[in-house]
């Protein structure tokens, strides 16, 4: 049977980002399918290739996130360059950019003109605080977009200042939100007759839209959501226990016949036949008297011991994974979750596999991260470019 096309084939996007949330909102793209062409400053290029740690001079991190895309450097700054720019986003369908706003106007690259130069496209912009507002024109990276979203409020320990999750999450989940307005968008263009339009995402709103019932809950009863550490308050038992070797598990306890099971797996007859408890509402009112329980138990026996109670009794539960744990965990390989690649020297490594997964038009990591400028020649002459003004394009700097 012939292969499946990719669900996101024929469909051509320009990304004219850095760092996080724009290639990676490409990425995403690239994985289905789409033709990404990435436009880099001809000077070093994205500053992602140095972040890390480096492999030969280049960032693991880079080849992950700029995999299936092409390389196309472009001195936005030089006429001829601003032309290249035009021609590729003449026929293109997605333009993906996360400079601050006004950059791209100050070049002439307003969304005015790109609609009229092709009205079909659609322009995803992610910024710090959006397009519009009074702060539209000031500097905002994830981090920013983490503490004015609310996230970073929330997160840690009661007794102890905000901490960070561990990973750029507001640019990640603001590129999620720039890709789900990019196939609306997409969508009403071929499905309503519609033309192309704005996807205007802003990263503190991207952390804003995952906050739960943070808002109601302030309006309706002037309640103030705080640091509560490991713990989910109005939701018990939900939380992390320590091991007796050391380690370290979550425990999600929370569902009412769940909890009856795990209680009397851990020979706690008492509290799962406690009718004070039989509702998630009671169980809250004894949080601190219940973790203690749970602790206790979890704290006299070795993690294997812990987990293999804990999936006796069917209650949900994970230790907690390092890198290392991944690599060499069951699910994780039979889900494809590492793909093997090969560094640009034919050296081996594993990167993360595909996400999401589809039954009928899987996606796929064809290639690594490229080396700067590495597809210029290839796009200019798709774009009917000859080898002599190529030629000419990179001695004058253009390229």
């Amino acid at each position: 049977m012939p292969t499946p096309s990719k669900p996101l084939a024929g469909l051509k996007v320009i990304e004219l980002g850095t760092l996080i949330a724009g290639p990676f909102a490409s990425r995403i793209c690239a994985e289905f399918g789409a033709e990404v062409i990435k436009v880099e400053s001809p000077d070093g290029g994205d500053p992602l290739r140095k972040w890390r740690k480096l492999y030969e001079g280049t960032s693991l991190w880079w080849f992950v996130q700029a995999r299936n895309k092409q390389s196309l450097t472009l001195n936005l700054k030089h006429p001829e360059g601003l032309d290249v720019l035009k021609r590729l986003l003449a026929d293109a369908d997605i333009l993906i950019e996360n400079f601050r706003p006004g950059v791209l106007e100050k070049l002439g690259l307003g969304w005015d003109m790109l609609h009229a130069l092709n009205p079909r496209l659609v322009m995803v912009r992610l910024s710090g605080f959006g397009q519009t507002g009074p702060m539209k024109d000031q500097p905002g990276f994830g981090a920013v977009g983490e503490s004015m979203g609310g996230l970073r409020y929330i997160t840690g320990f009661e007794d102890r200042p905000p901490v960070r999750t561990g990973i750029s999450i507001g640019d990640s989940i603001a590129a999620l939100w720039g890709v789900i307005g990019a196939l609306m968008a997409l969508r009403h263009r071929e499905v309503n007759g519609g033309a192309g339009q704005v996807v205007d995402v802003a990263l503190y709103e991207a952390i804003f839209a995952m906050m739960e019932s943070m808002v109601p809950e302030f309006d309706v009863f002037g309640f103030i959501r705080e640091r509560t550490g490991n713990i989910m308050p109005g939701i018990t038992p939900s939380s992390i226990h320590t091991t007796a070797d050391g380690r370290h598990v979550q425990i999600g306890a929370n569902g009412d016949a769940i909890f009856k099971r795990f209680m009397q797996a851990i020979g706690r007859d008492d509290l799962a036949n406690d009718a004070a408890l039989a509702t998630n509402d009671g169980r809250d009112a004894r949080r601190d008297e219940l973790y203690g329980v749970i602790d206790r138990w979890a704290n006299s026996l070795p993690l294997a011991e812990v987990m293999q109670a804990l999936n006796d009794a069917e209650v949900p539960a994970s230790r907690i994974y390092s890198a290392e744990d991944m690599l060499g965990d069951p699910q994780f390989l039979a889900r494809e979750m590492f793909l093997q690649a090969r560094l640009p020297d034919g050296k081996p490594f594993k990167m993360p596999g595909i996400v999401p997964k589809l039954s009928d038009t899987p996606g796929s990591a064809e290639w690594v991260g490229p080396a700067l400028g590495e597809h210029t020649a290839t796009v200019l002459a798709s774009l009917g470019y000859d080898a002599t003004t190529i030629a000419r394009l990179r001695a004058a700097g253009t390229v």
